[in-house]
């Protein structure tokens, strides 16, 4: 249970103090876009089970790998899509840290 409300608390709560905190004049949007960006995980839609509570996502679906990771620092580049590479980078520590936790 501890680590459900962990990784759960990591991808929803975590990212409204990161869109309040670091986006304070647009922190509405920016937690609608850092949410949006949980949509990566659509690649679990690509794996059998669809759903492995024992399964790292980390390097196993391709949205969630090191080659995902780096595009995703890319994208920290360009200004527009700031707070979309925040939060997929984000969602991937969150992934991690759950990996550790298992």
């Amino acid at each position: 249970m501890a680590q459900f409300l962990l990784h759960y608390g990591l991808h929803l709560l975590a990212p409204l103090g990161i869109a309040y905190l670091f986006f304070r004049s647009n922190w509405k949007q920016a937690y609608l876009i850092l949410l949006a960006t949980m949509l990566i995980d659509l690649d679990h839609l690509w794996a059998d089970p669809i759903f492995d509570p024992t399964r790292c996502s980390i390097n196993y679906h391709p949205l969630h790998t090191y080659w995902a990771a780096g595009a995703y620092v890319l994208l920290l580049l360009w200004k527009p899509l700031r707070i979309l590479a925040i939060g997929l980078l984000f969602h991937l520590l969150t992934d991690w840290i759950d990996c550790m936790v298992m």
